[in-house]
């Protein structure tokens, strides 16, 4: 079944995907340079040679978030019970893997809410003063209040949603929409 960024089980299912796309472009540069030896002809071998490097560069593309997001995997399922009671709360994105210029940041679960944007990030290696900087830069950017937080402790994320109220209690401007609209593109 496929999966949308945002959804429980995404980083999974996009780990399998670019796996199976790698694989596959190996296959086909492998196949290439195999196919080249057939030949008597150097215009077609030379040809072969060519496509086998021409087909590096579109599996280096899938095979670099791959890499960059190997570890990373889809929370338990008994966090996403957890988090999903929180769901009439505002809008909830889960397994996102963002990329800035400094940190990767794996994200279990975003809350975005008409008060802010409040992220569960259990990597202990990122500095949060700096990738809050960052992405509330972004959303500056893109016309959206710089309001979002990152946690690193479940404890305090879940504090956080339960001290929210439902989001149709506040006027909608259709920014919460917007900001996950954001947050998934930029999502790996």
């Amino acid at each position: 079944m496929k999966k949308r960024k945002g959804e429980y089980g995404y980083r999974n299912y996009a780990r399998m995907v670019r796996l199976g796309q790698v694989l596959f472009g190996a296959a086909a540069i492998i196949a290439q340079l195999l196919a080249r030896n057939l030949s008597d002809d150097q215009a077609v071998k030379n040809v072969l040679t060519l496509m086998a490097v021409l087909s590096v560069l579109p599996t280096a593309n899938v095979a670099s978030p791959l890499l960059a997001s190997w570890r990373y995997k889809t929370p338990p399922q008994e966090f996403y019970k957890k988090t999903a009671a929180y769901a009439g709360t505002g809008t909830i994105l889960y397994d996102l893997v963002i990329t800035t210029k400094e940190q990767i940041l794996p994200f279990d679960a975003v809350m975005v809410h008409p008060l802010g944007v409040f992220a569960y990030c259990p990597a202990e290696k990122i500095d949060l003063k700096k990738a809050e900087k960052t992405l509330n830069e972004i959303f500056k950017s893109q016309r959206l209040d710089p309001n979002l937080k990152i946690m690193k402790e479940e404890k305090q994320f879940f504090n956080r949603l339960s001290g929210l109220k439902p989001a149709e209690q506040y006027e909608d401007d259709g920014s919460a929409d917007y900001a996950a609209g954001v947050l998934r593109s930029m999502c790996m």
